[in-house]
């Protein structure tokens, strides 16, 4: 049966291949504090499950000094030129999305069809197709493309380097989310909301719960983050257990909610600093500014869907 395991094993032997890129990389002055980063996370999905909490607490305080104290810096090293990719893209036009298409597609089907099949485990079904969709489409492009063998590699490594310590802030911002919870924030912010908050409505639950959820994500940068927190405080208590809401329902729609605030903050750096920083905009916070319209529309039209629908089924 195919596990979290083998998504893990094949996460850190691609992580020990930037590694040893940023290594190699004479361009970058801080090559090896590059190393040092991608080697440390490889650490931690190959050997994560094999030590203990506190062992692991090092991996990641190792991470956060490698990346907060300025060691890692994106490396300059070519790999295709732009010429060349203007010609590739010229030349294969819009077909060139199919191998990205083919992710979703992937992850989607196996979600609906092998979560019983006994070939995959079914608690991770999401995540191990999607893996399996990201080799298919790899296998397809090289079928197709014919790069050199290293190209993947060489082309993965530039990204990330250009992505930085950024790369991570998910996991770190969801484990944040979990330590959060651990630690009753969620129960004191529920005992806050029920005692200044007039939470007496099924509408009113919802919509405290959906603002909370974007309101927490714009603090903690991620979605997973304020997940558990807002769950506890206001979706099982309020939502589920008081007015009888279906929590599938209550944590799919929350979750979009959240993301709205992703849309709104600078401490999603992986999806509003970095690009920006990328593409060289003036504005360091452009981005961010023209999605805070989208973001609001989308939290009104959340909060509405799971009012209409979270407690019909």
């Amino acid at each position: 049966m195919i596990t979290i395991e083998h998504v893990y094993i094949l996460t850190g032997v691609m992580g020990i291949a930037f590694t040893i890129l940023s290594a190699c990389d004479r361009s970058n002055a801080k090559r090896f504090g590059n190393a040092a980063f991608w080697g440390l996370l490889s650490a931690s999905f190959l050997l994560g499950s094999c030590l203990d909490d506190f062992q692991n607490g090092l991996l990641a305080l190792a991470l956060i000094a490698v990346g907060g104290f300025g060691f890692m810096h994106r490396g300059s090293e070519a790999t295709t030129t732009p010429e060349e990719r203007s010609a590739s893209a010229a030349a294969h036009g819009n077909v060139l999305f199919v191998p990205a298409l083919v992710i979703p597609v992937t992850a989607l089907l196996g979600t609906l069809f092998l979560k019983e099949s006994g070939f995959v485990d079914p608690k991770q079904v999401t995540l191990i197709s999607l893996s399996a969709g990201v080799l298919i489409a790899l296998g397809g492009a090289m079928l197709w493309l014919k790069p050199p063998l290293l190209a993947p590699i060489e082309e993965g490594c530039r990204l990330i380097d250009a992505i930085g310590w950024a790369a991570v802030l998910p996991q770190m911002l969801a484990s944040l989310g979990a330590v959060f919870a651990l630690a009753g924030v969620g129960d004191a912010v529920g005992h806050v909301a029920t005692n200044y908050l007039p939470l007496d409505t099924p509408f009113a639950a919802v919509a405290v719960y959906c603002i909370g959820m974007a309101a927490f994500t714009a603090v903690m940068g991620n979605a997973f983050a304020a997940f558990p927190v807002m769950t506890a405080a206001i979706g099982l208590p309020l939502i589920v257990h008081r007015f009888g809401g279906d929590p599938v329902i209550m944590g799919a729609i929350g979750m979009l909610a959240g993301f709205c605030g992703t849309l709104t903050t600078p401490m999603a750096a992986n999806f509003n600093i970095v690009p920006a920083a990328l593409l060289e905009l003036p504005d360091r916070n452009g981005v961010i500014k023209i999605q805070i319209p989208t973001a609001l529309m989308l939290l009104a039209a959340n909060t509405a869907l799971m009012a209409v629908l979270v407690y019909r089924f």
